[in-house]
């Protein structure tokens, strides 16, 4: 979930630490700290809270050297403390590691090495790793760490030096992301990508189970019994400027508005000339297609929320029933899944646990799996049968918009690749709706174009405390995703519901004080939401409508009315999304929270 960085070269790596773990931060962190080999010491300096702080002890107390390793903490065992912050070191004070990830065994590990005279500081599970690494050296620290792994139980990303090896750098994967950049004589070890772009755009990705030597000339990978093997590298297409905010306040809004591009981007070469839908990623043929009796689509957080609109999409159009699970929850509940089901898994990052343990039951129940991501070479590529990336390019800020829109589109596409496969659309409706699903990025355009309704709206309700989302059909996932955001980034209480259920419950909830957000767009549910909007008006409750241009009807329901041009029904679900992403955006800028970097939350899950 946090951030690491690792260098290895001329520089001094405190400023490649420092600049690289801020370009990190998005990850969501409590506490950060660096180790520097230096002249035959090792610098070790930790601090709790932001990156500032750090920065602050460093420049106070310079620590130079060229080899070192940076990490920001994001609490799971052991509170945000000086003591439990990252890097971690033995009872010499020789070895240093810094780790993501949780190791599940740390408790037996830890009385193990106690019982043998080591000293523990902290609360942490990552404090095993160093003492572990420091019983099995005799001067050989590869060896070390390979012996060292062999006892790990769970997820980890590590980073270690030692005073022995001044010119060295070991790193080792197992369910947690971990790539190194190569660059002209220095080498870069990092959790994402932005953390080297300033140097190098060829990345060397770790797999699971792998060992790297990283030295300033270059890296020697063995796996877990210690064979030679030699990783991909791959070219990162974006530069360092995609993952900078370009003029706009914070990341968060710059993502909503590269929407348009993302999404464009995503469909690009889709529709055939022969008007034939492009997805030969799926690695399937137009008969396996066919074929296709049952999808279930896994995902988690906002992934799921895209999930919920593609069983829309896939049951309307291609007439094949769609279950859609939390990624935590199917490798648990014996899903009934065989060599006719598609498994669809959607991550943003590629490396969400949940959902690749799900990719994993998946296939080893004889299903097909394709993924959804937006980021290549991550996890979920290598082990699904197929995938679709997003094209969406970094995400920085942690609540997800350009790759939720991405996602839809994505599976907008994969929709009518089915349809088109098992025949339940005729071509000419193929075509059809490939040309409003082509023109979603011109819609997201028009609505981005003008925010000072939203602005206006969002005025009156910063201080509220709780909200109720409503919809119906793709309104549904709509509003789950509305109410999801705003809790995300202000702070303020929301729950979604469909529209119709709100009398079985929800509708005790409503007061003056808890204010209602209705998607309420065009389609043959629009009556109903209409008198579920009359409900909670009965009842005192503010309303805030999403309404398709031209419906001047609804203003005598809503206090407030956010419009988006008329599409179908289908394809109503990206453009909905856009004015609540907007409104929580304006409400958490005006309750003072940081969009970018939410309380507790980080941007990648990748412990369970």
């Amino acid at each position: 979930m946090c951030g690491i960085v690792g260098y290895v070269g001329p520089r001094q790596a405190s400023d490649v630490l420092l600049g690289g773990l801020s370009r990190l931060e998005y990850r969501g962190y409590d506490s950060a700290g660096v180790a520097i080999v230096s002249n035959g010491v090792l610098g070790v300096s930790r601090r709790v809270g932001k990156l500032v702080n750090l920065r602050e002890a460093v420049t106070e107390t310079p620590v130079p050297g060229s080899v070192g390793i940076g990490h920001t903490r994001w609490a799971t065992h052991g509170k945000p403390s000086i003591e439990n912050a990252h890097p971690h070191v033995d009872c010499t004070g020789r070895i240093a590691v810094v780790h993501n990830g949780i190791i599940e065994n740390y408790v037996e590990l830890r009385g193990e090495l106690a019982a043998n005279g080591h000293a523990l500081l902290s609360e942490t599970d990552t404090e095993v790793v160093a003492h572990l690494v420091e019983s099995y050296y005799d001067g050989d620290l590869t060896a070390a760490v390979l012996k060292t792994v062999r006892r790990l139980e769970g997820a980890y990303a590590l980073a270690i030096v030692h005073l022995d090896h001044p010119e060295t750098l070991v790193a080792a994967r197992v369910d947690s992301p971990l790539i190194i950049g190569l660059g002209d004589g220095e080498n870069i070890v990092a959790s994402d990508i932005p953390a080297v772009l300033e140097y190098t755009r060829e990345v060397l990705v770790l797999e699971d189970g792998d060992i790297a030597t990283v030295t300033a000339d270059g890296v020697d990978v063995v796996d877990v019994t210690g064979t030679r093997r030699q990783p991909e590298i791959m070219h990162v297409e974006w530069n360092l400027d995609a993952a900078e905010k370009g003029g706009y306040e914070d990341f968060m809004l710059k993502e909503i508005h590269e929407q348009p591009r993302a999404i464009r981007e995503t469909l690009r070469g889709r529709m055939g000339a022969d008007g034939i839908i492009q997805l030969s990623e799926l690695q399937m043929t137009e008969e396996q297609l066919s074929a296709v009796n049952r999808v279930f689509i896994v995902a988690c957080g906002t992934s799921y929320h895209a999930a919920i609109v593609a069983k829309y999409l896939i049951e309307q159009w291609a007439r094949v029933p769609v279950e859609v699970d939390v990624s935590s929850e199917f490798r648990y509940r014996d899903p009934i899944v065989d060599e006719d089901t598609l498994v669809v898994a959607i991550t943003q990052s590629g490396e969400t646990t949940d959902t690749l343990a799900a990719v994993r039951e998946a296939r080893r129940r004889g299903a097909k799996v394709f993924a959804i991501t937006n980021v290549v070479g991550s996890r979920v590529t290598r082990e699904s049968d197929g995938v679709i990336y997003t094209h969406a390019g970094p995400e920085i800020g942690v609540a997800a918009t350009k790759t939720f829109t991405a996602q839809i589109a994505a599976l907008n596409v994969l929709a009518l690749k089915l349809a088109q496969a098992k025949g339940t659309l005729e071509q000419p409706r193929v075509e059809a709706l490939w040309e409003e699903v082509a023109r979603l990025p011109e819609i997201v355009e028009a609505i981005l174009a003008d925010e000072h309704e939203v602005e206006a709206c969002a005025r009156e309700y910063i201080d509220v405390v709780s909200s109720l989302f409503l919809g119906r059909g793709v309104g549904v996932p709509v509003a789950m995703e509305g109410a999801l955001k705003l809790k995300e980034i202000s702070y303020i209480h929301a729950e979604a519901y469909p529209a119709g259920e709100m009398k079985h419950g929800p509708i005790a909830l409503i007061t003056p004080e808890v204010p209602v957000v209705v998607v309420a767009i065009q389609g043959h549910t629009y009556e109903k939401v209409v008198s579920n909007i009359q409900e909670v008006r009965a009842r005192g409750a503010r309303v805030i409508a999403v309404a398709t241009y031209g419906d001047d009807d609804i203003r005598a329901h809503a206090e407030h009315v956010l419009y988006i041009p008329r599409t179908s029904e289908d394809i109503a679900a990206i453009p909905a999304t856009i004015p609540l992403q907007l409104l929580s955006y304006h409400i958490a800028k005006m309750r003072g929270c940081n969009v970018d970097q939410p309380r507790n939350l980080a941007k990648s899950v990748t412990v369970e």
